[in-house]
């Protein structure tokens, strides 16, 4: 191994964030999407600690990245330092408990949009004292480095530092609009008895870059692929606009479709897995009063309403 002439105080903090991303997340894509990040940035970024460390850190693998020795060697220090680094943060963030102030929540497009602003507007009037801020977005915004307070999302989160509590689950169901529907050919008693042909009868609206669809539908034991989707965008809010205008068939939360009466759902007998929904916040932020007033009033909101 190179002898390594690295000093970490002079080193960019944000490369070492990086390297135990990627570490975590076993490829550049998945951690630079759990970041935020182009994949281009985080890769730059992990050539240049590798630089600064004149070795490298990771080699190319069937499945993905491994590491070297040298960067086996540098995992555990590298997360000693952003354990170090977080509880700095926290400490400081949890030594005011005055209820006025800023509380960051992050939510997928769809729970900001369509959820949200009911909530928040109860809390405004509870509360005028504190002001949010929302990050709009399905990428996973990191609680640990202090990219937001609270998190609504749909999937747990595996870091122990983290709480979260299992508030319900959304149903979802396929829709499309009526006035599609009646435009489309009627099938013979034999095609409507058979599952393949009902699904290929559909122009179906898909994802573009996740594969958070073709994985269910796998899952489901109904092997497709990207080309199954006659349109396909990574933005839910235009789905779902799409939907409504009638280009085609949609996966969408029921509760959602049930507010427009000219949607209506196909392929009933298709089980589709609910969403699970969580409410999640660090353990440190989790003492700060205001974060904790904001945490409880959302996961009594998210309960009580029936959207």
């Amino acid at each position: 191994m190179s002898k390594l002439a690295f000093d970490p105080t002079q080193t960019d903090w944000n490369l070492i964030r990086s390297f135990v991303a990627v570490v975590e997340q076993g490829s550049l894509t998945r951690a630079a999407e759990a970041m935020g990040l182009s994949q281009p940035t985080l890769s730059r970024q992990i050539a240049e600690l590798e630089s600064s460390i004149g070795a490298a850190l990771f080699e190319r693998v069937a499945r993905g990245l491994k590491l070297t020795p040298t960067g086996e060697n540098l995992v555990e220090p590298a997360r000693v330092m952003m354990t170090a680094a977080r509880s700095l943060g926290m400490a400081a963030a949890t030594q005011n408990n005055d209820m006025q102030g800023t509380v960051r929540i992050t939510a997928s497009e769809m729970v900001s949009g369509f959820v949200l602003p009911a909530l928040l507007r109860q809390l405004a009037q509870q509360h005028p004292e504190i002001q949010i801020e929302l990050v709009a977005s399905n990428q996973i915004s990191n609680l640990l480095e202090r990219e937001a307070d609270i998190a609504i999302r749909m999937i747990r989160p595996a870091q122990s530092a983290l709480i979260a509590r299992h508030l319900t689950d959304w149903p979802i169901g396929i829709y499309a609009h009526k006035d599609y529907l009646a435009g489309l050919p009627i099938l013979s008693e034999h095609e409507q008895n058979n599952p393949l042909a009902m699904m290929q009868r559909y122009r179906w609206l898909g994802l573009d870059q996740s594969d958070q669809y073709i994985s269910g539908f796998r899952a489901a034991g109904i092997q497709i692929d990207r080309s199954f989707f006659d349109f396909r965008c990574d933005n839910y809010l235009v789905n779902w606009q799409t939907i409504q205008q009638g280009l085609g068939v949609g996966v969408v939360m029921r509760w959602l479709a049930e507010r427009n009466p000219d949607l209506e759902r196909v392929l009933v007998e298709q089980e589709l897995p609910s969403l699970p929904v969580w409410l999640t916040t660090h353990r440190e932020l989790n003492s700060s009063k205001r974060v904790r007033t904001v945490f409880d009033f959302l996961a009594e909101g998210l309960l009580q309403h029936r959207f």
